[in-house]
């Protein structure tokens, strides 16, 4: 279901999110088949902004539903929030877009039921108009066919693993400790959502893209773009890997 709104419409979108959540009817598999229902909620704003200016734009958000919304910025007093982020941001053709998943959707009314939605970035206002809201259901299960996906600024290693890795001589041996990282990232991906996982996951590699360095927070991690295969339905836009809640990992269906 997608929805187009070009004015701040908090009733509209109110209306909008409960009739397709909670008015829908439920369909019914068999129980011998592993399966999660996983809501998802994106809303892409009539505004731009540049990719680089996502960690800002993130922590707009966040000081604007205040530090007891803890999805949207995965800090819990002074710790951090460890899993996946059920609330991600992303940059789609300059505009900027809040992903929200499982309980992220619910926790979006902590954004929208401010007075003001516009927020300060890099010294200039943003007004928050709402241009696209997509709200749809996915059911998450290992399928028996495969899927195809490119995959963006994936960070999948940290600085053991990295290491790790340069030390691999061959292709071969490289592409295979990709493709273990990328199951894994799937199985937090599963975990992080509330769905147990009972059959095997597979992830093939098919074409490697290129590769840069990229500095988080002072740090700097390899991204890798490729395409890959798998036995998982994962809807588009969705992260993977490290740093998935500043637009790194993103996911996206390749249809032939």
């Amino acid at each position: 279901m997608t929805i187009y709104l070009l004015r701040n419409g908090p009733c509209l979108l109110y209306e909008a999110l409960a009739r397709y959540f909670f008015k829908r009817k439920r369909v019914q598999f068999p129980e011998k088949v592993k399966m999660h229902k996983l809501k998802f909620l994106k809303v892409q704003f009539d505004t731009e902004i540049a990719p680089y200016e996502l960690p800002a734009f993130r922590g707009a958000i966040a000081a604007k539903v205040g530090k007891e919304a803890v999805l949207f910025h995965n800090h819990q007093d002074t710790r951090f929030r460890y899993g996946y982020p059920l609330i991600q941001y992303k940059c789609i053709g300059r505009q900027p877009a809040i992903l929200c998943v499982g309980e992220g959707v619910e926790e979006i009314h902590q954004f929208f039921q401010q007075k003001s939605w516009n927020i300060t970035l890099s010294n200039r206002e943003l007004e928050m108009k709402i241009a696209r809201l997509d709200m749809k259901q996915f059911t998450l299960q290992v399928w028996d066919k495969e899927f195809t996906y490119e995959l963006r600024h994936w960070i999948a290693l940290h600085q053991e693993a990295y290491q790790d890795y340069q030390q691999m001589e061959s292709l071969s041996d490289k592409l295979h400790f990709l493709e273990t990282k990328l199951c894994g990232n799937i199985l937090s991906l599963a975990k992080g959502v509330g769905w147990q996982v009972d059959k095997e996951i597979r992830c093939k590699i098919l074409e490697m893209g290129n590769t840069k360095w990229v500095k988080v927070k002072g740090i700097k991690l390899l991204a890798f773009n490729l395409t890959f295969r798998s036995n998982v339905f994962i809807p588009n836009f969705l992260g993977l890997g490290g740093k998935v809640s500043l637009g790194y990992g993103t996911v996206q269906e390749v249809r032939k």
